[in-house]
């Protein structure tokens, strides 16, 4: 069993745990569950904004430990601050060191699209996102089939939540769009070796239905990255590790918007 089957193996067993102690009535509840969402898609290509999606997490599997004491008040609020488009939380607790009261307290202090990061293969999670105050969620094409894909994303348009599908490669991409599909990330990390390369993103570029909103995921590491990715079409860029691994993670976002911002009046001087 490698670490994706194991993740996905262990929260099958965690959502039929919280079926018991949280069920879907008292979700429902929730003051969030009857908000308007706010629109990722709308967000990645406004022009006053980066297209950066920022994310708040503790650890991974690859990385270990990054930032386990984060605050995250202060550093969404300062992500938003800094030009980022959108915030991403990782909410999986075993592995990636998240919470659900992670995500609430970021809609608390924001308004702004919140990308519920966490591997859902339930309903129920997608009625959990909404009650905890997401905007969006994660349905990764390599732990779902194309069936479970489409019924998944198809919930969540029915509860005003956005969806972002993960592929890795051309097969996933192929079997797994939809019409119930808001957004496309490519995650340049492949989830089963942990392996990081960009050129992923940039090989499926061309491969992604015309009109999708193209996100790349993992691996960009300076503006250099992102300049290149929008060369192949990319608008939206999540970026998790290269902010978190700093002491004050909306201070790292800060400098690199400002570093891109500079890269993006430069490219326009020439052009």
């Amino acid at each position: 069993m490698n670490i994706l089957e194991e993740i996905v193996a262990h929260k099958r067993k965690e959502v039929s745990e919280k079926k018991n102690l949280f069920p879907v009535r008292l979700l429902e509840q929730s003051i969030f569950f009857h908000t308007q969402s706010v629109s990722l898609k709308k967000y990645i290509l406004r022009e006053d904004k980066s297209g950066i999606i920022a994310e708040i997490k503790r650890k991974s599997p690859s990385k270990g430990v990054i930032n386990p004491n984060v605050s995250i008040e202060r550093t969404s609020i300062g992500y938003m601050q800094a030009g980022a488009s959108a915030l991403s939380v990782l909410t999986d607790t075993k592995f990636f060191g998240g919470k659900n009261e992670d995500l609430t307290t970021a809609r608390k202090f924001n308004f702004c699209p919140i990308l519920r990061k966490d591997f859902t293969v339930d309903e129920y999670q997608i009625i959990e996102a909404k009650s905890i105050g997401a905007d969006a969620i994660l349905l990764i094409a390599a732990v779902l089939t194309p069936e479970e894909v489409k019924s998944l994303a198809k919930l969540a348009h029915s509860l005003g939540l956005e969806v972002l599908l993960e592929v890795h490669n051309e097969a996933e991409l192929e079997r797994s769009f939809n019409e119930y599909i808001d957004l496309l990330g490519v995650n340049n990390r492949d989830l089963a070796s942990f392996k990081v390369d960009l050129n992923t993103s940039i090989s499926l570029s061309e491969k992604v239905p015309h009109g999708v909103v193209k996100v790349a995921e993992s691996g960009i590491n300076q503006p250099e990255d992102i300049e290149l990715l929008k060369s192949h079409g990319f608008e939206g860029f999540l970026i998790g590790e290269r902010f978190m691994r700093s002491a004050r993670p909306e201070k790292s976002a800060e400098s690199f918007i400002e570093k891109l911002s500079l890269h993006d009046k430069v490219n326009y001087a020439k052009a």
